[in-house]
């Protein structure tokens, strides 16, 4: 129970903030500046594009870091997300809500991306968006739904990493452990000896 996983630790959480924050502060900071000074719904696009697609490969590593520290700790600790009451239910919450959050991300960004062709004056990329044409004022309310999805979705993980951080207690996986052992053996005394078992834990 004392087991230390420092780097695993330190990926998923780096990771996590950075995919929460990125996205908080794009919605705020970057989408706002760009509807004050962008004027026409194309200039609009192309400010708030060009920081995208700046953020995008920090966001990619961010999220590939939170990905691998979570499979890790996952591996590292599933013998106690089997024997400890209450944890497969917080770690499979984090799992679809994770799911989802990469969703809404992969989405933003085509939905982004499709936009910038739009908005865009190079030749190019007008071509590109010709064949693959868009509904605009669709894909800006799909897009500004979005970019509320994301950092909602992260920060419920922030939410249930503090649930886990919780469950790791000594005290609290001693009781989920002995919950889930007398949903097996319900003969076994309801309140047993906290103390004892604390300490022959350690």
């Amino acid at each position: 129970m004392s087991e230390r996983n420092t780097v695993l630790r330190s990926l998923h959480d780096i990771g996590l903030a950075a995919w929460f924050g990125g996205s908080l502060m794009g919605a705020v900071g970057l989408n706002g500046a760009a509807r004050t000074e962008g004027g026409t719904w194309e200039s609009t696009t192309r400010i708030a594009a060009s920081g995208w697609s700046k953020w995008t490969p920090v966001n990619a590593s961010a999220i590939g870091a939170h990905l691998v520290g979570s499979s890790g700790l996952l591996a590292v600790n599933a013998a106690r997300v089997v024997a400890q009451q209450g944890v497969a239910a917080s770690t499979l919450a984090k799992t679809v809500l994770t799911g989802a959050a990469l969703a809404a991300t992969a989405y933003s960004r085509v939905l982004g991306k499709k936009l910038e062709l739009a908005s865009s004056t190079r030749s190019e990329d007008a071509e590109k968006a010709a064949k693959h044409p868009i509904e605009t004022d669709k894909a800006q309310r799909h897009l500004a739904v979005m970019q509320w999805a994301v950092p909602a979705l992260t920060g419920g993980l922030l939410v249930l990493n503090a649930v886990h951080n919780e469950q790791q207690r000594p005290s609290q996986q001693v009781q989920g452990m002995w919950q889930r052992a007398l949903s097996i053996a319900p003969h076994l005394p309801a309140t047993p000896d906290w103390h004892h078992l604390m300490h022959s834990s350690r």
